[in-house]
């Protein structure tokens, strides 16, 4: 028996180390020959690493979260034969493991109350089983039996009395007092089954009965919990950190009048055949590469570095698409050379490839301006954050209909139902002045309210 050392091989030009992602053998599993080991991610894209030979896996090099360097071992299999352990290097040592912290309830203060008995002549330390056990207090004279009796069997005096606090004088164990004080309940108001004493039954009746009052609790407690930030999430973390630390961001909003578009959109919707449905992605995408020649600094990467803004001619266009892992940016090459359908299209193929994890590296790098879009579920007004090196990144919101003034072909001005959307854009205040990003979205306006102009050639 021999031990075969496989180490993490040269899995991209410039990459120096690997994050695990996720492992697919454990110690102690077979492997076969071409069988999945881990996955992992490089700045570029997650690879998956398959085993050159079958036996017994024996060590591993981490957990996942770890980063691993390029030609460190990542896994140790004991083999038929002799193996290469020569010049092995140790297998660095996984990190601790993240842990679940969960809180931990303390079972419920026994009810003292239930085993002591509240009588005339009784004990003076039997008869202070009902105080609060918070507060220290001076011990009181021996009550009397008419004293010892429940709230509601006191008599009312000649002279106005102060109202008792909540919880005073009223039967209940220290668990009952302290959910009642939680609620917000005054101990007084309930009414107690059995024995005069309030007890977690009572409270339940009470929140039955009275959740018209606010008495019922908002929701249910949850549990405390660590999630260990690796693999894309991490990637995301960092790159989200790094452009908002970098670029001095600025942002742009404003309203767009999609009425007849989307009267347009339906129109063609209405005889696509077998061919996608259009979206009003497609059109603005249309639309952005139409101007992006009179305004080349939006489509473009700044090296902070070098001090080097380098401005594209084609328009590899970033869509941000939202999966299980988290956010991902897909790249639509070349996509002024593209019509809506094509555009359409592409928008699908990319999205499913990035949701089910088959996006190529190529597909998922390169962008030199970027769109991100919520659909239904965008909000009033965003303000994205650029996909760095780049210097712009526009995101439509919502559509929302609403009364406006429109001036028909007689000059008069009537109410009529328009549909409007607003359109957000952040840009990189090093690149992109404030008066290009306001001359862009003034353009963009008259194809997207004209949408004949964007259809045409």
């Amino acid at each position: 028996m021999g031990r075969y050392i496989f180490r993490l091989p040269d899995i991209g030009e410039g990459i120096a180390e690997a994050e695990i992602v996720a492992w697919h053998v454990k110690v102690g599993d077979t492997v076969e020959e071409d069988g999945r080991l881990a996955d992992m991610m490089t700045d570029k894209a997650t690879v998956e690493m398959e085993s050159p030979v079958s036996g017994k896996v024996v060590e591993v090099a981490g957990e996942a979260g770890d980063v691993i360097a390029i030609g460190s071992p990542l896994v140790v299999i004991e083999i038929e034969g002799a193996g290469n352990e020569e010049g092995r290097v140790a297998a660095p040592a996984p990190a601790p493991r993240a842990e679940v912290v969960e809180e931990r309830l303390d079972a419920e203060t026994p009810d003292a109350g239930d085993v002591e008995k509240v009588v005339a002549g009784a004990s003076t330390s039997s008869a202070r089983a009902d105080v609060e056990p918070e507060p220290v207090k001076v011990a009181e004279p021996k009550p009397t039996a008419a004293q010892a009796e429940p709230v509601e069997a006191r008599a009312p005096t000649p002279t106005p009395a102060a109202k008792p606090g909540p919880h005073a004088r009223v039967l209940a164990s220290p668990a009952v007092r302290q959910r009642a004080r939680d609620l917000g309940i005054d101990l007084s108001e309930v009414r107690p089954a059995e024995d005069g004493r309030v007890r977690h039954g009572d409270l339940d009746a009470f929140l039955s009965y009275s959740a018209g009052g606010g008495f019922q609790p908002a929701g249910m407690k949850g549990k405390d919990e660590q999630v260990r930030v690796i693999g894309l999430r991490r990637r995301i973390a960092e790159n989200m950190a790094a452009s908002k630390r970098n670029i001095p961001h600025f942002a742009y909003v404003e309203e767009y009048d999609v009425t007849a578009l989307e009267e347009t959109r339906a129109q063609l919707n209405a005889g696509r055949g077998d061919r996608p449905k259009l979206t009003m992605l497609p059109f603005l995408i249309t639309a952005i590469c139409k101007l992006l020649p009179k305004y080349p600094m939006l489509n473009a990467h700044y090296d902070d570095e070098a001090g080097v803004v380098t401005r594209y001619g084609s328009v590899h266009l970033g869509m941000a698409a939202q999966t299980l892992g988290g956010l991902m940016v897909p790249v639509i090459r070349d996509a002024e050379g593209r019509n809506l359908w094509q555009l359409a299209a592409e928008i699908t193929r990319l999205a499913n490839a990035a949701r089910d994890g088959s996006a190529k590296s190529s597909e998922l790098s390169g962008s030199t301006i970027t769109v991100t879009s919520l659909g239904p579920m965008g909000g009033v007004a965003t303000t994205p954050v650029i996909n760095r090196p780049e210097v712009a990144i526009i995101g439509p919101n919502r559509i929302v209909e609403r009364p406006m003034f429109v001036k028909g072909a007689d000059g008069i001005e009537r109410i009529e139902k328009r549909k409007l959307m607003n359109i957000s854009m952040s840009c990189d205040h090093r690149v992109v002045d404030g008066w290009d990003a306001a001359s862009f979205a003034q353009d963009l306006r008259k194809l997207i309210e004209a949408p004949a102009l964007i259809l045409a050639g």
